[in-house]
């Protein structure tokens, strides 16, 4: 089963897909019954978003590896492989590491979780056919604030340095994510 975790930056969707993916894995046995995949995993390397003069905007919905997204996904449903690895975003370092985390084929759910999953235009929309179940978590825009800017600061930035970061591009995201998702069968918040 893939459900899809969808919102904006700073909603919760990492939070909440590793509580579900918890409970729904409570031990019965040492096999993990979900698992979370992560879309920040198919961010386009730094290198590439220099190249195409897309670093400033990092984390929009074009500086996403979006086929890859599709390919991993679409493997993780055939379920045919003994495991599948797949890269996982390292906020630390600001970067994807492929090959960072194993699925086990014993594996029944994969949560994959992200800004642009639900995103109702190309080539966002092709990938809502893979989901089994949708939710989409809503959080007040003035909260998404909040956490934004107290993210950045976290990383080392100042108040002002921060604040900025997270209006001129993670605010700008979330606006598109609120504005242009389409339909979840979930609406948390």
């Amino acid at each position: 089963m893939i459900v899809a975790i969808a919102g904006a930056p700073g909603s919760g969707k990492s939070t909440l897909s590793h509580m579900l993916a918890d409970h729904l894995s409570e031990p019965t046995n040492d096999a993990k019954r979900a698992i979370v995949v992560p879309m920040d995993g198919f961010h386009f390397d730094d290198i590439v978003l220099r190249e195409q003069g897309t670093i400033e905007r990092k984390g929009a919905p074009y500086t996403f590896d979006t086929g890859g997204l599709r390919a991993c996904l679409e493997r993780l449903r055939e379920n045919r492989e003994p495991e599948i690895a797949v890269p996982v975003f390292d906020r630390d370092i600001e970067i994807a590491r492929a090959g960072a985390r194993l699925i086990p084929q014993t594996c029944k759910i994969v949560l994959v979780e992200g800004n642009y999953l639900l995103l109702d235009e190309p080539p966002w929309h092709d990938l809502q056919q893979i989901y089994d179940v949708t939710f989409m978590i809503r959080v007040p825009f003035d909260t998404l604030e909040a956490r934004l800017v107290k993210r950045w600061i976290d990383k080392g930035l100042s108040r002002p340095a921060a604040t900025n970061r997270a209006r001129d591009n993670d605010l700008v995201n979330a606006r598109r994510v609120i504005e242009a998702s389409g339909h979840a069968d979930i609406v948390v918040g």
